[in-house]
């Protein structure tokens, strides 16, 4: 029986994947490298979602502000 601990991770680190890939899909429709070189980077909602699923990802959804 899996340890519940890992299903919690695991379920952070499946939502970030989903991300990255279609994160890398629109750099690939648009011919970037990299966000930063899009016209739309501080606007783009799929950044933001990118970036939020990287905090969940380190925190695995408890929540709190973005330090560093």
């Amino acid at each position: 029986m899996p340890n519940h601990k890992n299903l919690v991770i695991d379920e952070w680190d499946i939502k970030l994947d989903k991300m990255l890939v279609e994160l890398k899909t629109c750099q690939e429709q648009n011919s970037l490298k990299t966000c930063s070189d899009c016209s739309k980077f501080f606007e783009c909602e799929l950044r933001k979602r990118y970036v939020k699923a990287v905090y969940e990802s380190m925190n695995k959804g408890a929540g709190g502000g973005f330090e560093f």
